[in-house]
């Protein structure tokens, strides 16, 4: 069994904790199985302003785009013989500046679209946390948190946005030497498996520190069945994706996400490749659809 089919196995043989209490009066609550969430709203003009997603002139194009990278994800994900880890997709780059949260955030947003799956985005950049920031809920227990608690429930800090489809778990607080060591922690693994077995078609979209400069990237990519990884064309030293590439399992490698790549015609603006296609040739991929 993987780590993560053992977590699962040793949560359903044990009571899962009760459900969360205290939530501040005012907030409004969502059920998502057994677990109530509490509610947060996305600014969504904010992260325009601050190009954490495209402008709305250019939403069609980008939906386009990222139909091109999540579909196949999703099919690998929801496959009959799919592992639960294949519905945990994390999304990483070589260094900083690559495009790698604003590429896990609308792939997050794109992937809420669709009818048939909910996309639980999760802050996996802990001494960072910019995903949590830009979506205002750095402030928020969150994912270290649960790891460093045993007796907490990782859902109980996952917190339902307005949305639909669309849920997001903070990074939570620790200091930065700490969170390599619970991102590390067999604790890891059996919070990965209670964010994947209480709904079955739950993916789980992880935006993780840069792997060439953070230990927390290098302990995280042992728990995803999928890795995206993200370059910026002209900026990425072709050394260090080679680099990169070479610290994940390949078979978990699914595809590259190419960050202002251009297209001749001057319209491109992320191109993705399917790992090991020799033909150089790839679908466009881009943010929110």
């Amino acid at each position: 069994m993987s780590i993560i089919e053992n977590a699962i196995d040793r949560l359903r043989r044990t009571d899962l904790p009760p459900r969360p209490t205290g939530v501040p009066s005012g907030d409004r609550l969502e059920l998502q199985g057994t677990v109530a969430h509490r509610r947060i709203a996305l600014d969504l003009d904010a992260l325009r302003a601050r190009g954490e997603i495209p402008e709305a002139s250019e939403d069609r194009r980008f939906a386009d785009y990222y139909r091109e990278i999540k579909r196949p994800v999703i099919a690998r994900a929801l496959a009959t013989d799919a592992k639960p880890e294949a519905r945990i997709i994390l999304v990483t780059s070589a260094l900083p500046a690559d495009g790698k949260t604003f590429t896990a955030l609308n792939l997050a947003l794109s992937m809420a679209r669709e009818r048939d799956v909910s996309v639980l985005l999760v802050d996996g950049d802990g001494p960072k946390a910019h995903l949590s920031h830009s979506l205002g809920c750095d402030g928020e227990p969150g994912l270290l948190n649960a790891l460093a608690n045993s007796a907490v429930d990782v859902e109980s800090m996952v917190l339902a946005t307005d949305i639909p489809g669309l849920e997001v778990l903070p990074a939570g607080k620790a200091t930065e030497a700490v969170a390599a060591e619970l991102i590390g922690s067999a604790r890891m693994a059996q919070v990965a498996a209670r964010l994947t077995a209480l709904r079955p078609r739950r993916l789980v979209l992880m935006d993780s520190s840069p792997l060439l400069v953070s230990s927390e990237a290098r302990a995280l990519k042992q728990i995803p069945g999928q890795i995206l990884m993200v370059a910026r064309a002209g900026k990425t030293p072709r050394q260090a994706l080679l680099e990169a590439i070479a610290l994940v399992d390949k078979s978990k490698l699914y595809g590259l996400v190419l960050n202002e790549a251009h297209e001749a015609g001057g319209q491109g603006y992320y191109g993705y490749y399917g790992y090991g296609d020799s033909s150089g040739q790839g679908g466009q991929g881009g943010p929110a659809g």
